[in-house]
């Protein structure tokens, strides 16, 4: 079974604990109203899904119940790293930008 790091509980906690929850670092447009439908799909549902180390969002559901990001591995699909929302993107080798 994957073990992930809830950086708040800090424990190695079983997978089936935890939810996949996006893409991270999104930064919300803030002229939304003056977007154009094409743009508003580009923000809304296309996102990156590059072979190699991605960062996401992910939630600790059966847990502290707290959102946080990750940097996973879509190859091997362990972890590199996990840290809590709001602190800056690690810079990792082999990382997309």
């Amino acid at each position: 079974m994957l073990l992930i790091r809830c950086p708040y509980c800090e424990e190695d906690r079983p997978e089936l604990e935890f939810r996949h929850a996006g893409e991270a670092h999104l930064v919300r447009p803030s002229n939304m109203d003056a977007m154009s439908d094409a743009e508003f799909e580009r923000f809304l549902f296309i996102r990156q899904n590059p072979k190699g180390v991605v960062f996401e969002r992910w939630r600790h559901v059966h847990g502290c119940a707290r959102f946080f990001n990750a940097a996973r591995d879509t190859i091997t699909d362990k972890f590199v790293t996990t840290y809590k929302a709001g602190e800056p993107k690690p810079t990792l080798e082999g990382a997309e930008e």
